[in-house]
This record gives structure tokens, sequence and C-alpha cells, in this order.
């Protein structure tokens, strides 16, 4: 796959449809673990018997939706930008035979940006165009984000409790930055492992043309299992999790870093506020009987 990318479309193919993924992956991110941790704190006081583990997932399930109504569109175009490849790739008889011509059917050009790709999409399909394979994609991410704030919190307490028990002298304390690499990238790959045939369904129904069409995700299924086997339901499942490892592992590790610098700087304006003495606005016999005071005491504590 490497090779053919590299022949027929050069460097340029392996960043082909970055700008709406990268798009895609900021608004997932900033609704994402902007949201988790209060929905954690809020299942766990509500809903106290799907605490722990359960808490995690649902969060993270949860938050991952609310970014679903923009990344949905970005991952839409990603994968219209990808699939296309060159324009002379586009114009060869592989892509003309995938790729309907025919009217009433999808017929979409070559997409050179993705402002292009996304007003051509709306022109020509309508909003059902840019959230194509909508609910298979969350069929995927839901369950995928889930798993993955599940693993890697479970991970973490493995961890610490692995530390307490064989190594509980230890006085270097590990950065939570460095564990949130080593945690994360695991997290992120064993997931993206288990979602791929999820993640399979949602790019067949997205990219498909009048040769092969599906009526749904129950139809995808079916003839996948059907005409390619078990085999076909894992296509691409290297791809997949040799791209969320470093991708998790980078996101948690920036995740732990802010955490851990948010919580100094609360723990030192404690600290601050705790050890300022208030400005005492006295009066002047107030002021001279308390310097009067002030002397007895320090006369009585050198008499000591």
């Amino acid at each position: 796959m490497v090779r053919a990318v590299a022949v027929t479309d050069g460097a340029r193919g392996f960043y082909r449809g970055v700008i709406p993924g990268v798009t895609g992956s900021l608004a997932t991110g900033a609704t994402y673990f902007g949201f988790i941790e209060s929905a954690k704190k809020w299942i766990e006081e509500s809903h106290p018997r799907l605490g722990g583990l359960w808490a995690h997932f649902i969060a993270g399930a949860v938050g991952d939706t609310l970014g679903s109504f923009v990344y949905v569109p970005c991952e839409v175009m990603k994968q219209r930008m990808q699939v296309q490849g060159s324009r002379t790739s586009w114009n060869s008889t592989i892509i003309k035979d995938s790729i309907s011509r025919k009217s009433g059917k999808q017929n979409y050009g070559y997409y050179s940006g993705m402002f292009q790709a996304g007003s051509s999409i709306l022109k020509e399909q309508g909003p059902r165009g840019l959230y194509a394979g909508y609910w298979s994609t969350l069929a995927r991410d839901v369950p995928f984000a889930g798993l993955m704030v599940m693993l890697y919190e479970a991970l973490k307490d493995l961890t610490e409790y692995g530390k307490q028990i064989w190594i509980p002298s230890l006085d270097h304390h590990i950065n939570s930055s460095v564990e949130g690499l080593f945690l994360g990238g695991l997290a992120g790959g064993f997931s993206a492992y288990l979602t791929t045939p999820l993640d399979v369904i949602k790019t067949r129904l997205q990219v498909q043309g009048s040769i092969i069409r599906y009526s749904g995700g129950l139809d995808a299924i079916r003839r996948i299992w059907m005409i390619e086997g078990v085999k076909g339901l894992f296509r691409g499942s290297v791809p997949r999790i040799t791209w969320y490892i470093p991708a998790s592992a980078l996101t948690f590790m920036a995740v732990e870093f802010l955490r851990d610098q948010f919580n100094e700087k609360l723990d030192d304006g404690n600290m601050q506020e705790t050890s300022t003495v208030p400005d005492l606005k006295l009066t002047d016999s107030a002021g001279a009987e308390f310097h009067s005071l002030m002397k007895l005491v320090a006369v009585k504590e050198t008499k000591f």
C-alpha cells in the first residue's frame, strides 16, 4: 500500500486530507477533554452505581458525541480527499468505474481543498452529504472513546497498584506526563484494534460509489462478512493502530502535563492566600496599644 501511494501520488499522497483531519481532531479534543472531567464527577455523584470504570466509559462516549457535529463533516471531507488520490489517478479507469457519473447517483469531482470539498458536497448532496455515515461514525467513535478512556484509567490504577506493591520505597516521582505517554498509547492502540470493524463499515458507507452500494450499516456488515469474511472486517487494522498509538500517547501526555500545571498553579495560589496577612487599619490609639503590646511580648520572649 505504501509503495502504491508513493508511486501514484508521491509524498503528498500520505498527507492528503490532513487539514480536515486536524480540524476534526481539534474539535473533538476541545469538547472531549473539556467535558470529560465534569461528566465523570456528575456521573459518580448522581449515579454512584455507575462509578469507577463505567463512569469513565460513559463520560468519554458523551464527550465524543458532542464533538461529532463538527468532526463528522471533517471526516467525510478527509475520506473523500484521501480516496480520490492525485488528479492523474482520479482520471484513471479504476476511479471512473468506482465513482458514478450518471444522473441521480453520487457524482462529485476532484477536491482541491477542504473548503472546496465542503462547499461541493453541500451543493451536490446537501447537509446529508456532509453527514454521510453519521450514525456509523458514532457507532465507531463512541465505543472507541469510551474504551480508550476506560482502559487508560484502568491502566493508571494498575500502574499505581504495581508501584505500591513492587516499589513502595521509590523516592523518585515518575512524571505523570511520561505515564500518560505510554499508557495513552497502549489504551489508544488496543481500543483502535477492537473497533476496526466499525471503522471499516463507516468508511465503506462514506466513500461508496455506484458499483458497490450499501443500504445501511447492517447491510454493509452482512455483505462484507459474506464476501470477505472476518479478514474484511479487520482490513486496515495495522494502519489504524499505527495512527492511534502515537496520537493517543501525545494526547494523554499533553492532558496530564496541563493538568499538573493547573494543579501546581492552584496549589501555589492557595498557599499565597493562606500565607498573606491582611493589612490592619488601626486608629492612632489602637495603633499605640498594639505596638506597646508587641514590645511587652518581645521583652517576655527575651527573658526566656
